[in-house]
C-alpha cells in the first residue's frame, strides 16, 4: 500500500466519521429511573429531547425525589448515548479493518 493510498483511505475514514457524527445527532436513546416513572429521551449528541414523568410521582412535598429521579434518568440516557457512539464507531472501524481504538490523523 503506497502513501497516497493510505492518505486517501484516512481521508475517507475521516469523511465517514463526520457523516456518522451527523447520524448520531439524529439517533435517540432513552434512560429511565424509578422503575420507569421518569423517562428521558436524548440524541446521541446529548441534546435532551423529552422528559416523561408519571403523574403519581408529582408530589409537591417531595420534589427532591423527583429531582433525583430526573438526574438519574438523564445520566442513564447519557451513558446509553456514549455506548451507542462507541458501538457505531467500532462498526465503522471494523469496516476499514482497523481496531476500534484506532485514532484518525488530523488533516
Amino acid at each position: 500500500m503506497d502513501m497516497q493510498q493510505i492518505m486517501r483511505q484516512a481521508k475517507e475514514m475521516q469523511d465517514r466519521m463526520q457523516d456518522m457524527q451527523g447520524q448520531l445527532g439524529e439517533m435517540e436513546v432513552t434512560g429511565e429511573a424509578g422503575g420507569g416513572l421518569v423517562k428521558v429521551t436524548m440524541s446521541c449528541k446529548r441534546d435532551l429531547k423529552k422528559i416523561e414523568i408519571a403523574p403519581e410521582l408529582i408530589i409537591p412535598d417531595d420534589k427532591e425525589t423527583l429531582e433525583d429521579l430526573i438526574v438519574a434518568a438523564v445520566n442513564m440516557a447519557g451513558q446509553n448515548a456514549e455506548a451507542k457512539m462507541a458501538e457505531e464507531t467500532q462498526k465503522m472501524m471494523s469496516e476499514f479493518g482497523l481496531p476500534s481504538n484506532f485514532e484518525l490523523p488530523n488533516f
